[in-house]
């Protein structure tokens, strides 16, 4: 899956999407021609991963610059509704730093240049960012793989889906794990199943298994027996947002793994882009988590597997404290220790370039 299948791409001036609530069983891309039409392909879970969701969201604004041009909107009537769209988008998916980062690069350019080349240069740049990810997608890999040296036979463990149908390129946590699999340090990936939308089975292991790297996925409940019985050398997962101490929201359940791993004494690495950082934010008290449907958790697909009137709790995300992080793994290098001082001497070496 990984050599096949794009999480989007961009095709005669509409934003095609591969809808992954319908991965493993279909391949469909959706075709969208208006920005609303994004917004609600993100909120639904057709595109994920944090890096994707930016992405998607920037061609997003393409789509509404095109839409509100052709519509004969101009001037401050003009800004208003680009500036109502970006709130669209980013309030569809809070918890994930990367999609607000991503709209809001696209609403700066669009309220600087001239309309009659608004489209044209939104467009130009909404491909850059996508060129961008796959770049820094691949840095990453080398980075992490580069934690690794001379080692082999490893065990790795990971927990929701972070390879290519989380971004545009080969991944972040899951990247990682193919260039170990491409240098033959790799023994086995343990991918946890990610309960409740099941992105572990349906989607990494689809992935790895279309890459003929070895693999065994376990329930998310098994994770600590793995880890003693096993031998895994590293767990490594992604972000949707770190904040400035180095506290990681993730999917639910690698703030779980993160405990076992610190009682285990396994290494518990974070791989994400720069843009997943939020310098606004001192710790992970300040991440908005965002709360789901009940029917993910009482349904598979459109099987019943609860009552139907049970009451739930489902957040989406959780947040792993930086003392429990061995290292953050970005396109600029890793972070060891993560905490408020060595994040903030990261983030000042990569002003100063």
């Amino acid at each position: 899956m990984t050599q096949f299948l794009q999480s989007l791409k961009w095709e005669n001036e509409n934003l095609l999407i591969l809808d992954q609530t319908m991965l493993p069983h279909k391949i469909v891309y959706r075709k969208y021609f208006h920005y609303k039409q994004v917004v609600m392909a993100i909120q639904k879970l057709i595109v994920r991963g944090a890096p994707a969701i930016g992405v998607a969201a920037s061609y997003g604004m393409v789509l509404a610059v095109k839409s509100f041009l052709k519509e004969g909107l101009s001037g401050e009537v003009l800004k208003k509704a680009l500036k109502e769209a970006a709130a669209c988008f980013i309030n569809a998916r809070p918890t994930a730093v990367n999609l607000s980062w991503s709209v809001n690069q696209m609403l700066e350019l669009c309220l600087v240049i001239p309309e009659k080349q608004m489209y044209k240069k939104t467009l130009e740049y909404a491909v850059h960012m996508q060129q961008q990810d796959q770049s820094i997608c691949k840095k990453i890999a080398m980075h992490g793989a580069g934690l690794f040296v001379n080692k082999k036979n490893l065990h790795i463990l990971t927990h929701c889906n972070t390879g290519a149908l989380a971004t545009s390129g080969v991944g972040t946590a899951l990247g990682i794990i193919t260039e170990l699999f491409n240098r033959d340090q790799l023994n086995c990936v343990y991918i946890d199943e990610t309960r409740p939308i099941l992105q572990g089975s349906r989607l990494t292991a689809s992935e790895l298994i279309a890459a003929n790297i070895p693999c065994k996925l376990i329930c998310d409940n098994m994770a600590a027996l793995v880890m003693k019985s096993k031998e895994i050398d590293a767990i490594i997962v992604g972000a949707d947002r770190i904040a400035k101490n180095g506290d990681t929201a993730n999917k639910i359940g690698t703030y779980a793994l993160a405990i076992a791993a610190s009682y285990h004494r396994i290494p518990f690495y974070v791989a994400a882009p720069f843009s997943t950082f939020d310098f606004n934010i001192s710790s992970g008290d300040y991440i908005i988590i965002e709360e789901r449907s009940d029917d993910e958790i009482k349904k598979i697909g459109t099987e019943w597997i609860a009552p139907a009137e049970i009451s739930t709790f489902n957040p989406a995300f959780d947040i792993t404290p930086y003392h429990l992080i061995t290292a953050i793994i970005t396109e600029s290098g890793v972070i060891y220790h993560p905490n408020i001082e060595t994040v903030t001497t990261y983030e000042n070496a990569l002003i100063k370039k």
